[in-house]
């Protein structure tokens, strides 16, 4: 019952199709939102051992859409956005790459998107 809980408040969304995919960056384009995504396997220990994180930082970052790609069920996203090691993590602003990293470091998830987040903000509130 609490892991049915804990699945009902992430805000992380599993693509399911290519569709699907286009559609949640269509969609985070013309609202203006930055994407972050998982692109992970079922089978890969890392990939799995990374979504608690990656469910932590959805909920400290409400302004950024957070997406997770299962590479075996959309092999075409996967191959499109050049993905070819488990975990990838994508941050991306305007359907373009912004920063790319490889590998279950939840200290280095952390600061790129703590980055990321702080180059989101307007000038005159950077300080």
């Amino acid at each position: 019952m609490e892991d049915q809980q804990q699945a009902a408040k992430s805000r992380v969304v599993k693509v399911d199709s290519e569709e699907s995919w286009n559609l949640f960056i269509t969609q985070a384009n013309n609202q203006g939102s930055p994407v972050f995504v998982h692109f992970s396997a079922s089978w890969c220990v890392p990939s799995l051992a990374m979504n608690s994180y990656f469910d932590e930082l959805a909920r400290t970052y409400q302004d950024i859409v957070f997406l997770l790609v299962d590479v075996d069920e959309l092999k075409g996203v996967a191959s499109k956005m050049e993905v070819k090691a488990m975990p990838t993590f994508l941050l991306m602003r305007n359907g373009e790459v912004v920063t790319k990293f490889v590998g279950a470091n939840p200290e280095e998830m952390r600061r790129r998107i703590d980055a990321f987040a702080q180059s989101l903000l307007p000038a005159n509130m950077v300080e």
